[in-house]
């Protein structure tokens, strides 16, 4: 969620903070595949879209057992700090670790609490039997979309605070900062080629996404900035490369009524180029792209639609987020469907074999769980409670 339209609070909790184990008593390490889930208990809105702060020091981080999709299991929740200010994607996750970042904190001011910048990203062991909080690092200003790389060794976390890229080195449970990319302006969101040899940066104020090279540990911005629709969210990639999707959120963060878009970026151009636009939402189902997520078959990505969910007096109010379902075929890329979700969808995701997506909606405190058969999305009518406002959340492959 945008700067603008959240803020976020919560004390830091010691390294040595509990981990309560509950569910299946499965162990964690060994079950597949895992989604983690960041619960941000700090944000909630009155009638006018007006922001409104809660004490901090309930926030969680969950991570679920996804081997029955259409019942998953929490098996492990962490006491960390996350936030749903900027796009759903401020975690990953893969066979050994998770990374957490916390963009912003809350300080009193007055009576009242204030949004400041945090800069901490945290280091969640997954073999660790249950997994723990293996480490805190310190990165860039505002640290928010980010991405592990397909081959482990590296993440980039974009910091939104001081416009620069955070280059993690990854070896087991040992993350460093490794370096630190400048950017022109904001970065929103990076995400990994599947090659491992580029990535793509969101610049949400200057409406652009960026190109990085990659070329060992080395990660160079090479100028090539490519013009979106109106402030790019977040990016997804096909498996096979040869495309990217943008979420293009429209209206500086905020839901206003007028449709939006994703950007088609053809990769395998020389140089990359857009090549198309597609409305996502409608009139009918609302607008306000924020999570995404591409199929591991390449076929099908979805744009998760706010429609203005936490603004009861908008006139562009639904009281249901939804889905906006893109059929891809080559290099064209089509809206086939909208699926009705719940409040305020955060995250969506596909399982690793593609066959069920599941959606995160805030305000319901669950999960929307829809079945995929061939590029026909409908909802399975199965939700996935989970103990607190899924801000953020991410699947493991």
């Amino acid at each position: 969620m945008s700067a603008n339209r959240a803020a976020a609070l919560c004390f830091g909790i010691s390294l040595g903070a509990a981990i309560l184990i509950c569910g299946s008593g499965l162990n964690p390490a060994h079950a597949k595949p895992f989604m983690i889930v960041g619960c941000d208990e700090k944000v909630s809105w009155d009638n006018d879209g007006k922001t409104l702060l809660a004490p901090p020091g309930k926030d969680t981080v969950l991570i679920v057992d996804l081997a029955d999709p259409q019942n998953p299991v929490i098996v492990a929740t962490l006491p960390l700090e996350n936030s749903i200010v900027g796009p759903p994607v401020n975690l990953d996750i893969n066979d050994s670790i998770a990374l957490v970042a916390n963009s912003v904190d809350i300080v009193k001011d007055g009576e009242a609490w204030k949004q400041v910048p945090d800069n901490k990203i945290y280091v969640i062991d997954l073999k660790a039997s249950p997994p723990k909080l293996a480490a805190t690092i310190t990165g860039g200003k505002q640290p928010s979309g980010l991405s592990i790389s397909p081959n482990g060794k590296m993440a980039l976390v974009a910091n939104r605070g001081d416009n620069t890229i955070s280059v993690l080195s990854i070896d087991g449970t040992d993350v460093k900062i490794a370096d630190t990319i400048t950017m022109p302006d904001s970065v929103a969101h990076v995400v990994f080629t599947p090659d491992g040899k580029r990535a793509l940066a969101a610049r949400f104020p200057a409406h652009k996404v960026s190109v990085l090279d990659i070329e060992g540990s080395k990660v160079s911005y090479n100028k090539l900035d490519l013009a979106t629709g109106q402030w790019p969210y977040n990016v997804v990639v096909t498996p096979n490369g040869k495309l990217a999707l943008t979420n293009d959120n429209g209206n500086g963060g905020l839901p206003d009524g007028s449709v939006d878009s994703t950007s088609v970026i053809d990769l395998e151009a020389d140089p990359p180029r857009i090549i198309d636009r597609v409305v996502v939402g409608s009139a009918v189902v609302g607008d306000g792209p924020e999570g995404m997520a591409m199929s591991p078959n390449g076929d099908l990505a979805v744009s998760a639609i706010l429609a203005g969910s936490n603004m009861k007096k908008a006139f562009f109010y639904h009281p249901h987020g939804s889905i906006s379902v893109l059929r891809i075929d080559g290099k064209k890329v089509t809206k086939t469907q909208d699926i009705e979700v719940g409040g305020l969808p955060e995250a969506a995701m596909f399982t690793p074999d593609g066959r069920y997506i599941l959606v995160g909606n805030y305000m319901d405190q669950d999960f929307s769980i829809l079945k995929v058969d061939g590029t026909l999305v409908t909802d399975t009518g199965k939700r996935f409670k989970v103990p607190g406002h899924p801000a953020s959340a991410r699947m493991g492959h």
